[in-house]
């Protein structure tokens, strides 16, 4: 039979779990809604995400930075699905002049071999995560600065804007030229690898 603090500890941490789901799911939605076209393919991964934060958050050892972990896991999510249906090319830079410049258009759609996919795909991987380092540190400070708030710490335009007194257009302009670049680099290294 449990304790009493036993119980009111466990109920404490299923409340927690639910004030973060409801908290954190709308913006992790959106997320991954503007990088997975599939509404259906969306909301499993967001699901998916979900149940894992609920697995892990159930464990002894606290998860820091949860609105972190969760952009992190969802972001995991989207480069499986793109790996699963054999997307390994980069978009075409061509498609860069149809954007709409709405919140998180531009983006690099980079997907990486998995990390246990063998010592082939280790290398590859590794290959390209150090090409996408040195592309980054070519980026002019302010272009590297929006490109990785907006795609690696997941933060949105509108927050960009606020935080920094930019214009959006300005924002989106950089992370723009940015993608260009990054594209460039990383495309010789998946052609190099003929991945």
């Amino acid at each position: 039979m449990q304790s009493t603090s036993t119980h009111l500890a466990m109920s404490d941490k299923e409340n927690e779990i639910t004030a973060t789901v409801l908290r954190e799911r709308g913006r992790l939605g959106g997320f991954i809604r503007r990088r997975v076209a599939d509404a259906g393919e969306a909301e499993d991964i967001l699901q998916d995400v979900m149940l894992e934060f609920v697995q892990a958050y159930r464990l002894p050892e606290p998860i820091e930075q949860v609105g972190a972990w969760l952009f992190r896991v969802a972001r995991n999510r989207i480069i499986d699905r793109f790996r699963k249906k054999k997307e390994q090319q980069l978009v075409d830079p061509g498609d860069i002049d149809q954007l709409d410049g709405a919140d998180d258009s531009v983006r690099l759609d980079l997907a990486l071999p998995a990390a246990d996919g063998g010592p082939e795909a280790a290398y590859a991987r590794s290959r390209l995560l150090q090409a996408l380092q040195q592309a980054l540190e070519e980026l002019p400070e302010a272009q590297r600065e929006v490109f990785v708030a907006h795609e690696l710490d997941g933060v949105s335009f509108k927050q960009m804007v606020a935080d920094s007194g930019v214009p959006q257009n300005t924002l989106l302009a950089r992370k723009r030229y940015a993608v260009l670049h990054l594209r460039r680099r990383l495309q010789a290294v998946y052609d190099e690898l003929e991945i």
